[in-house]
Order: C-alpha cells, then structure tokens, then sequence
C-alpha cells in the first residue's frame, strides 16, 4: 500500500480481485431484500482497502523558502524573524496540483476554483482506484462514497466529477463534506464507518482530498499566511470500509467520537475574500494539545468502557513537528516513539485531512496491531478519534 504519485492520465480504473461484485446487476428489490437479511447479522466496519497518492509537481523546502523569501522579505516585516519557521518545520518534501511557476503569478478566485476542480478530481480517481484494487473490489460494488474536501468549492462534487472515471453505479449515494479542515481524515473515517454499520452488507468508499497549496497567497502578509506556506502540501486518501463481514483483513473500526471545545473559533481555519482562502493558524495549538487532548480522548473511550492504558498504538495527525512533540509527553509515549508521524510530514508535509491516513498507511504496512486510537485536530477547534482494532 505505498504512496503513488498521481499520473494526469489514470489507466484502467475499474479494478477487479477476487471479491469483486458480479458486472450482472441484482433487480432492486433483490438487492432490499439481501441488505434487509444482512442487517440481522451484527458486524463490526472494517478497512479492507486503503491507499494515498500525492500530485505530480515536487515543491522541495528549499524551493518553498527562495520563493517565499522573493515573495515576502521586504514587505512583510517580520518574515526574517519568521524564516526559522521553514527550517524547523521538519518537511523536506511536498506535493502540488501545480508546478512552482504557477505560485510566481497573481491568481485570482475563478483561477484558483479551475485548478482545484482540475487537480482534486484527479486525485480522486486515483485514491478511488488504488482503494478498490486494494480491496479487491470493482467501482460498481460501492453503495456509499464519502468524500472530505475543504481546500475549494465544487458544485457538483468532486465524486460527481470522478464518478465515470472510476465506474460507480448510477445509484450509488453520495455524502460530500466540507469544512472540517485537519480533522476529516480522522471525521470521515468515522461517518464512513457509521454509514456502514448503519447498513450491513454494504461498501463505503471514504476518499479525502485536499489541494492546500492552492491557499498560498502572496498579497496576505500575515503571520498565518507564512506558516502555511512553510507547511502545507496536497495530496489524497482513500479507504473502503467493508460491513459484509466474512475474515477479510484490515482494522475493524469499533467507536469513534468528537469534542467541540467551546470558545475556540478562531483558533484553525479559512478567511474567503475575493482571491480565494487565507490560512487562519493560532500559535496557540501546541499548548491546547497538551492542556485538552489527552482528557478529550479518554472521554471518548470512557463512553466505550475503555482506557488510554488499554491503546497500544497511536495513529496522529502530524500538523506539524511542535504539534508532535507536544503529542509524545501528553500521552506517556517516549521520545520519538511517533517516527512515522515525522517521517509522513517530513516527506509530504501537512497536507490537511489526509495526513492522518498516510500515517495509518504507513503503521499498517509495519504491522498495526491490538486496540489503536486514530486522532487529528481541526477547525471547530475540534478533536475526532477513531478507535480501531488490528
């Protein structure tokens, strides 16, 4: 399940395996009928699919802080003080729907919406596709798509766009969300999940996809602008959850919840104007993760009956490398102990929701196992965990 970099002409996007659903369609009523039987049987969602993929333009970290440095110094004041923030952001490497010669242009809002419906609909098809044949399964054998967006506006959607290139049913349901920010990885997991327990029998596909680069602004000179740009990445995830129970492998997902905390609006997320987004960032974000996530998530387990002493592994969202170091100590977890958060945001960056999907990729490959609780911070201000069994 490793990391793809997106090619702008996606090749056979119907891929088939050996629990692929028959291309001979059930009437409807047939279809009621085995749903309705299904859902007698009590069984627990479960990842039988996943995958990521990043866009084809490499925007390396010295690059970003030459075109920053062209872009801001000797018009923003403080950016000299701000350069160390490129430095010690932990990223060597991100990801663009569009190259750097791009970002050297005024772009306005019209401009910037063409290149997300363009660039975000590929990464679709591409997480989309890589998910199912991961899972074994063919595009028609999905009753549910969720998809978690908050970097641009699509009408129709991005899985209505997409929705010929991966070979979806014509009566497939479709669920788009916006706005969660950093915390729809984590969120989508969890609605996905719910969806499909909701319905046994049935397939959700969960794709998130997020062009956060298309947010760089260099008329905004601001303190939030600047970090965004020394941070953010684009890039896309994917997961089927499966409810047709059977010994298929991947992560059940047991429990999930969130906690909204009060007063906090202001801390993460979008300014709109008539360019486009600005980035809204509190420098306030390390210290609310080690005042508020840790009692936030063992009230989300309490609700379950469970203990943060019971999790064995974590799976975080790594915003960035004072987010993760804050993380570490709140949790009893030793120095270093989330290498693979480090080494996701050194190689791609915070790409918003995605990031806490690439993360799970990546301990699933080192083999993820026992009670594990996934979690990631966003707009709200807000905490989603997803309580997972491996």
């Amino acid at each position: 399940m490793g990391h793809t970099v997106l090619e702008r002409t996606p090749g056979d996007v119907s891929p088939r395996g050996p629990s692929a659903r028959s291309s001979v369609r059930m009437p409807q009523g047939s279809q009621s009928v085995s749903r309705l039987a299904a859902s007698n049987r009590a069984v627990e969602p479960r990842i039988i699919g996943l995958a990521t993929c990043v866009p084809p333009h490499v925007l390396s970290q010295e690059n970003v802080v030459a075109h920053a440095t062209e872009m801001f110094a000797g018009r923003f004041r403080d950016f000299e003080r701000m350069r160390p923030v490129f430095q010690n952001s932990g990223i060597k490497t991100r990801y663009s729907v569009q190259p750097v010669e791009w970002f050297q242009h005024p772009q306005d809002w019209q401009q910037r919406t063409e290149a997300y419906l363009d660039g975000a609909t590929a990464l679709f098809v591409d997480a989309a596709s890589k998910a199912l044949a991961n899972a074994g399964l063919r595009a028609d054998a999905i009753d549910t798509v969720v998809t978690v967006s908050s970097t641009g506006i699509a009408t129709p959607t991005l899985e209505a766009r997409a929705h010929q290139a991966v070979g979806f049913r014509s009566d497939i349901r479709r669920v788009p969300v916006f706005g969660l920010g950093c915390a729809g990885g984590a969120s989508g997991l969890a609605l996905a999940s719910r969806l499909a327990r909701a319905e046994p029998g049935s397939n959700v596909l969960l794709v998130v996809v997020e062009t956060c680069t298309l947010a760089f602004r260099d008329d905004s000179l601001t303190k939030s602008n600047i970090v965004a740009t020394a941070l953010f990445g684009d890039g896309a995830a994917a997961a089927v959850i499966s409810a047709t129970g059977g010994e298929r492998p991947g992560p059940k997902i047991v429990a999930s919840g969130e906690h909204l905390w009060p007063s906090t609006l202001d801390i993460m997320g979008w300014n709109v104007d008539p360019v486009g987004f600005t980035a809204v960032f509190s420098s306030s974000i390390p210290a609310l993760v080690r005042e508020r996530m840790r009692p936030a998530a063992a009230a989300m387990l309490e609700r379950g009956g469970e203990t943060l002493d019971a999790i064995e592994t974590f799976v975080f969202h790594p915003g960035g490398t004072k987010v993760i170091e804050a993380l570490e100590p709140v949790f009893g977890l030793a120095d270093g102990t989330l290498s693979a958060e480090r080494e996701i945001l050194r190689d791609f960056g915070n790409m918003s929701a995605p990031t806490v999907l690439f993360v799970l990729e990546r301990k699933m490959a080192e083999g993820l196992a026992g009670p594990a609780l996934l979690a990631a911070l966003g707009p709200g201000f807000t905490g989603s965990f997803v309580r997972l069994d491996a």
